[in-house]
């Protein structure tokens, strides 16, 4: 073999080794990319917890800037994103196990296409981990709006309990002869729902200085059987900064559970200040339809803790709503018992598992909690404020 044969044959291998060592480095970065937003998200949770002062400054200047823009783009969507996102990611997660089946059956299958598919897999977790951490799960362990405002919760008496729910109940039949309803008796909106639960919002926020700033409106989810069957009113997308919320629900239900999670977005987690914070939003709103929500969602609230104290007066108070109210509230009542089941057992006990882990050690019951709030706020607070 001559010396410039040998020179060609070298120089072959030597590329061929050298394409090796690219096509290794590549798969290198693309493994180590998605193991660093992981390591990443892992840190800042770990700060969240253990630096004082970390989850507040994130929430206040970091927080606000990604909802801001993430909002406004997928704002642009008439639809939920996430709804849509979601049945894609089903949809694939069917067809490629379908397909990885279906290549092993055939014998199609190799250890290139494992690694290929455990790449895509890592990367698929560590961006929606990042992004639930970023978006949502350093907020949990923020400064409360209870804290922020200073309607702190204290205890009270039954008395004091009853005094607010005669409040409320007042409250109810001061808006609901006002409400607009079709021919059925459900409750009617003639103006945007979702518009004027931002106004409503972002008047809040001229009280509030947590809650200004922009708000993307809600959206009503295009299955919102996909909620009903959960026993879910709304959910917050921390993956598109998207305020959801199931519009097969009883009316009244609505502008509450706008106002509820699009709270999420200025960074309060905790579901009962959530419903606090949707209850004060809609009970200052210009939208008598708002400020019935705000009345009869409190009242419902108020008067199930008041039950379990004094029934007989729970009857009294029950009987003086006006009897559309009534009718609000038997069609709530059938309308989620019609959709209870395994779903929706599940669902309320992997949610439990959720908001504890997120330091709600009330879990679910964390939403009946914000009575505390209520009782607190009308009592010692709302004087000269316009009280709900």
């Amino acid at each position: 073999m001559s010396a410039g044969q040998e020179t060609i044959f070298t120089r072959y291998f030597r590329e061929v080794l050298q394409m090796r060592k690219r096509r290794k480095r590549r798969v290198k970065k693309r493994v180590l990319i998605p193991l660093i937003l992981l390591a990443v998200s892992v840190a800042l949770m770990a700060a969240s917890v253990y630096v004082d002062g970390f989850a507040d400054w994130h929430t206040e200047h970091i927080y606000p800037a990604l909802t801001g823009s993430i909002g406004r783009i997928f704002g642009l969507v008439p639809t939920s994103v996430a709804e849509i996102g979601l049945y894609l990611f089903v949809l694939t997660l069917i067809f490629g196990f379908l397909y990885i089946l279906l290549s092993i059956i055939h014998k199609n299958w190799n250890f290139y296409r494992t690694k290929k598919t455990a790449v895509v897999l890592l990367w698929t977790v560590s961006v929606l981990a990042f992004l639930y951490v970023i978006n949502c799960g350093i907020n949990y362990r923020s400064t409360s709006f209870a804290e922020r405002s200073g309607i702190l919760p204290r205890d009270y008496t039954v008395d004091e309990l009853r005094s607010v729910c005669l409040t409320l109940t007042q409250a109810v039949q001061d808006t609901e002869p006002s409400v607009t309803r079709d021919d059925d008796g459900e409750l009617l909106f003639t103006t945007d729902a979702g518009k004027n639960a931002v106004r409503a919002m972002q008047t809040l926020g001229e009280d509030y200085r947590e809650l200004k700033g922009y708000y993307p409106e809600p959206k009503k989810l295009i299955f919102s059987e996909f909620l009903s069957i959960q026993s879910l009113t709304g959910i917050y997308s921390p993956f598109t900064a998207e305020a959801n919320y199931n519009g097969d629900m009883t009316a009244y239900n609505i502008p509450f559970t706008m106002c509820h999670e699009l709270s999420h977005l200025k960074g309060f987690m905790q579901e009962q200040e959530a419903n606090f914070i949707a209850w004060l939003a809609c009970g200052r709103s210009d939208v008598v339809e708002f400020r019935y929500s705000a009345a009869l969602s409190g009242w419902l609230y108020a008067t199930n803790q008041f039950w379990n104290y004094d029934q007989a007066s729970y009857e009294e108070l029950y009987g003086m709503l006006p009897e559309n109210a009534r009718k609000d509230l038997q069609r709530n009542d059938a309308f989620w018992a019609e959709h209870e089941g395994r779903i929706a057992e599940v669902s309320n006990q992997i949610n439990d598992a959720y908001l504890k882990s997120n330091g709600q050690e009330n879990g679910v019951e964390s939403y009946d909690k914000m009575v505390d709030m209520l009782v607190v706020y009308l009592l010692d607070h709302a004087s000269g404020q316009g009280a709900s």
